[in-house]
């Protein structure tokens, strides 16, 4: 898996590759990244890429030209045109199942914007599609396109440890992830549930899925009305969320 960012600020991108499931991938050659500065692309002096908005307002607006040529650039290197992704507030907010499709292609092309915002008709011209990792606004696109590098490597073979970790993450399955719980099994006078200690996956598995669809029509119905639309939810799903199998706490 190949990453070309376009980024003021290439330095900021060492949290995924020296640290963690990422950096540990990226060590061992599993996927890639290179940094492009689109100030290396601007015909201005003092390398300037904005300019004051046409109509007024606060803030400057990263121009066309340079980010343009930028990807051009990348794309001669790379021999191909790669699926270019742009990180804003004005994106579509990105769901699981973007990020798995995004995780089957070979290389993607992500461009970081700074400032008030990026001339519309680049983003017209250049961009394949737009994403929002929250209704939240940040000072620049590379903190979504770290996260966003990070939720796609995990799909890609050899990141994980073990690549269930992948399949059994909240949003997979349309639910939250189910509670977890690890060693001591009591901790200040809390116990982990006891069906864990039995030994008995099928009663586990049931119990987590039960868990899974409390939590999240306790903290995401939206999640859970979508699966139920999309008919995610069995009849045995639908009985534990009417309570038909009673209190499902230990």
């Amino acid at each position: 898996m190949r990453f070309d960012v376009l980024t003021l600020f290439p330095d900021m991108f060492e949290a995924v590759t020296r640290y963690g499931v990422s950096g540990r991938a990226y060590a061992a050659a599993i996927w890639e990244l290179h940094c492009w500065n689109p100030r290396d692309f601007t015909t201005r002096k003092m390398g300037y890429i904005d300019d004051r908005p046409f109509g007024g307002g606060p803030g400057m607006v990263m121009q066309a030209a340079p980010l343009s040529a930028c990807l051009q650039q990348v794309d001669s290197r790379v021999g191909r045109r790669q699926h270019r992704v742009l990180l804003s507030p004005t994106g579509k907010p990105i769901q699981q199942a973007d990020i798995r499709r995004l995780a089957r292609y070979a290389g993607l092309s992500l461009v970081a914007g700074r400032y008030e915002g990026i001339d519309q008709r680049f983003i017209d011209r250049d961009i394949d599609e737009a994403f929002a990792l929250g209704d939240i606004v940040v000072s620049g696109g590379e903190l979504p396109a770290m996260m966003l590098m990070d939720a796609i490597l995990r799909w890609v073979p050899g990141v994980l440890q073990d690549a269930q970790s992948a399949q059994q993450d909240s949003f997979v399955d349309g639910l939250l992830d189910c509670p977890h719980y690890t060693r001591p099994e009591s901790w200040e006078d809390l116990k982990v549930p006891s069906i864990l200690l039995g030994g008995n996956h099928e009663a586990i598995g049931l119990w987590r899925r039960q868990q899974a669809l409390i939590t999240t029509a306790n903290m995401r119905p939206d999640l859970l009305e979508r699966a139920r639309m999309q008919g995610q939810l069995s009849a045995a799903d639908e009985r534990t969320l009417a309570g038909a199998y009673g209190p499902l706490k230990d």
